[in-house]
């Protein structure tokens, strides 16, 4: 929806963009005031898709409040996951298996593929090239498949549990993975040339919603975003968890802080990903998937704190236990919130059509952001 709320004594266009639009990615709601086709001023509204999940979770046991963050960023969900159940585990100081921990390594990766993928898609599809989106969801169906066979679910997951994972992995598994990095090598190159060195495509993209360093930082902005401002943010680096201080990969940092640099992060950590499930697929070791715990968990009294890098930034988990069987207050950080609350900083100054590139480069999911 696109509509005119009024107009100021100063002559400037106040519109509504959403809830229901294309280039809003779900219902999020903008009030953008505008002179003539100069943007002025973009106003988030949230609250249309608001489930109250951190509530909810206060009701669920320790076990079952892990699948509600599936709803939130659906793209990240297995990363979501993880990051509860290590927070349960630090609570009840459980030591997960060296298998399970490379096995939730390796979904976390893929994990992140597939949604860097779908962005990818919908990132040129915003900016006029609908092609892409095709070549993106072709190899990102291959990553549904694997996750399918082995846990039963193509989006929302419900994978990771407190101690380990579900299940073991599927047979095909290794076999069908090492397909898809063959597959997707090739295909990746493609990328670039289909779109990244388009010049139309980085003459939209160059230069526009620009963010620096230190404002990135005061945002609070984490992920892709913060990491094209050269902010050093990657979770995975500065707080290694699970096996991820053992693996080689490079944390992608750009200096531009534009749509462009934004873009660029995402495309070499595409890269990155591929590296690291390339080091773990032949290295899975043997052993048990889940480490032994008791029926019904109960968290010692006390507050804990997780954290884990999702496709879209940092992902924090706080819980405040009463030593119950349910936690007495959650909260989550989710990236989204924060790299949203830079979008008028980024967009004022530029033209509406730039409006829908710098929304596309922060890879917005609303669910994560209004939950």
């Amino acid at each position: 929806m696109l509509e005119e709320i009024a107009t100021t004594e100063q002559g400037d266009l106040i519109i509504n963009i959403g809830p229901q639009h294309p280039s809003t990615h779900g219902v999020l709601h903008l009030v953008v005031t505008l002179n003539g086709e100069t943007i002025k001023n973009v106003e988030p509204h949230l609250g249309y898709i608001h489930r109250s999940i951190e509530k909810m979770c206060e009701s669920l046991s320790y076990r079952q409040f892990i699948y509600v963050t599936s709803r939130m960023d659906y793209l990240s969900s297995h990363i979501n996951n993880h990051g509860c159940a290590l927070c349960v585990e630090k609570g009840l100081q459980i030591e997960v298996p060296k298998r399970a921990q490379v096995i939730r390594v390796l979904m976390d990766e893929l994990t992140r593929l597939a949604s860097h993928q779908l962005w990818w898609g919908a990132m040129a599809m915003d900016i006029g090239a609908l092609t892409p989106f095709f070549h993106a969801f072709r190899e990102r169906e291959m990553i549904n498949d694997i996750m399918e066979e082995t846990c039963g679910a193509r989006l929302t997951m419900n994978y990771m549990v407190p101690g380990g994972v579900m299940f073991d992995l599927h047979p095909n598994f290794q076999l069908r993975v090492k397909e898809f990095i063959s597959f997707f090598k090739s295909k990746i190159d493609e990328y670039d040339e289909l779109l990244t060195g388009n010049v139309i495509f980085i003459n939209r993209m160059k230069d526009i919603g620009i963010i620096s360093k230190k404002d990135a930082i005061s945002y609070g902005c984490t992920g892709p975003t913060a990491r094209a401002s050269g902010v050093n943010c990657d979770i995975r680096k500065l707080y290694p968890y699970e096996i991820y201080g053992q693996l080689q990969f490079e944390e992608v940092t750009e200096d531009g802080g534009d749509c462009l640099a934004r873009y660029a992060v995402r495309m070499k950590e595409m890269r990155q990903s591929l590296h690291i499930i390339e080091e773990l697929i032949d290295n899975i070791p043997e052993g048990e998937i889940q480490a032994k715990t008791k029926a019904v968990l109960k968290l010692p009294k006390g507050e804990f704190y997780s954290r884990v890098e999702t496709a879209r930034g940092e992902f924090g988990v706080y819980i405040i236990s009463e030593g119950g069987t349910t936690p007495y207050r959650i909260k989550f950080r989710s990236p989204g919130f924060s790299n949203l609350s830079a979008l008028n900083h980024m967009a004022k100054g530029h033209k509406i059509g730039d409006l829908v590139a710098i929304m596309g480069s922060l890879d917005l999911v609303i669910p994560d952001i209004d939950r």
